[in-house]
């Protein structure tokens, strides 16, 4: 098959999937696109947002239309990295045999990752960034395609673990929920107050997806929007001449070439499933927010003046 030709399929199995989704989870429209930018990118997510707000069941849901297998790993104080990894035992026979611990799977759902002592939280970052674990010197491989979504709390901040920047880089999107609307909130009360369950099927498999992420790579970029892109990210550095003015008031710390990289990636997916052959500069906009958002430390000055990252990204625009 053509690329030209597999694009137009994905277009369509992709809005088959949108309408799939649909039928459990109401509203969030924009948080399950910048979820499925993210998979088909070959990214990882970060969740933001208060308790109740269906996080897990968007997870579990949109695992289960990509037709993947889906764990959870709930992060409390005392979590051990051996409880994400898996560990070594002793079998009847006194050999030692490996238990494979949750990761073994192609959706994390890595629920208040902040909650768990550095330690822990660094037992992801092999896992995310290598596709691979390593356990009492053994090197085991994860099975494609390999996903970790990941949830913040951001009201409680008592016996929680702030995630390391460099940790924080390895998030492709930092997704912010909001509550629903009064009529989205309605629907979601109706349905989940009955004795009726909706029921999805799965439109893709593992082969599938890890094929659209290859198309997604091939896809080609013009030389002036890596560079809008690069400029984008470039800006937001206080030291970089083209900082803009409301970096170099009020950031200390700008984006590395890992943003720049994540927006052409998410910008050729976002291009591909509204149809376009090649992404343009909107495309780069449109993923830009919950790309950088996460990548740009602001100071004092900016909490105190209630400036947001929001602000300051669209002012790079």
């Amino acid at each position: 098959m053509s690329d030209v030709a597999a694009v137009e399929q994905f277009v369509k199995k992709y809005k088959n999937l949108k309408q799939e989704i649909a039928k459990v989870i109401i509203g969030q429209d924009e948080v399950v696109s910048q979820i499925l930018i993210s998979i088909f990118s070959g990214g990882h997510a970060l969740l933001i947002g208060v308790p109740g707000l269906a996080k897990t069941l968007m997870v579990n849901t949109i695992a289960q239309t990509l037709g993947l297998d889906f764990k959870r790993i709930q992060f409390t104080p005392d979590l051990m990295p051996s409880d994400i990894l898996g560990s070594e035992i002793l079998d009847e026979n006194r050999n030692f045999k490996f238990i494979k611990g949750p990761i073994f799977a192609n959706i994390i759902l890595a629920d208040e990752i902040n909650r768990t002592p550095p330690k822990t939280q660094a037992a992801l970052l092999e896992a995310m960034q290598e596709r691979a674990v390593t356990v009492s010197g053994h090197h085991y491989k994860l099975s494609l395609p390999y996903f970790v979504l990941a949830t913040q709390n951001p009201i409680e901040q008592e016996g929680t673990y702030p995630l390391p920047e460099a940790q924080l880089d390895r998030f492709m999107f930092a997704i912010h929920l909001d509550y629903p609307s009064f009529q989205e909130e309605v629907q979601v009360v109706k349905a989940t107050t009955s004795d009726v369950q909706a029921k999805v099927s799965a439109l893709f498999n593992a082969e599938e997806i890890i094929g659209f992420q290859q198309l997604i790579r091939r896809i080609p970029v013009a030389d002036n929007v890596i560079e809008y892109a690069v400029k984008m990210v470039a800006k937001t550095r206080p030291d970089s001449d083209t900082a803009a003015h409301l970096v170099k008031s009020y950031i200390d710390w700008g984006a590395g070439p890992r943003a720049s990289q994540n927006l052409i990636l998410a910008a050729k997916t976002h291009a591909v499933i509204n149809g376009k052959f090649s992404p343009d500069m909107e495309d780069v906009q449109a993923v830009a927010t919950s790309i950088l958002r996460h990548r740009i430390i602001k100071n004092y000055k900016a909490e105190a003046e209630g400036i947001s990252e929001e602000q300051i990204i669209k002012s790079l625009f």
